[in-house]
């Protein structure tokens, strides 16, 4: 026989792990000191400057 189950309850703890889900990727996004995202944003600038630099022009 199959088990039964609250529905309200169900919802409740889906709502909940959703929430949690959320605040996980705000800790994430907002957690990190101000050095740290510099960092991390000066090296993509970097890289993808180093990527353009390697790029090909068309002859014309």
């Amino acid at each position: 026989m199959a088990e039964i189950i609250n529905l309200r309850r169900a919802r409740k703890a889906k709502a909940r792990a959703e929430k949690g889900k959320e605040a996980d990727a705000n800790r994430a996004a907002h957690g990190t000191p101000k050095p740290v995202k510099d960092l991390a944003r000066a090296r993509a600038e970097k890289a993808q400057q180093t990527l353009s630099g390697h790029k090909l022009e068309p002859d014309k």
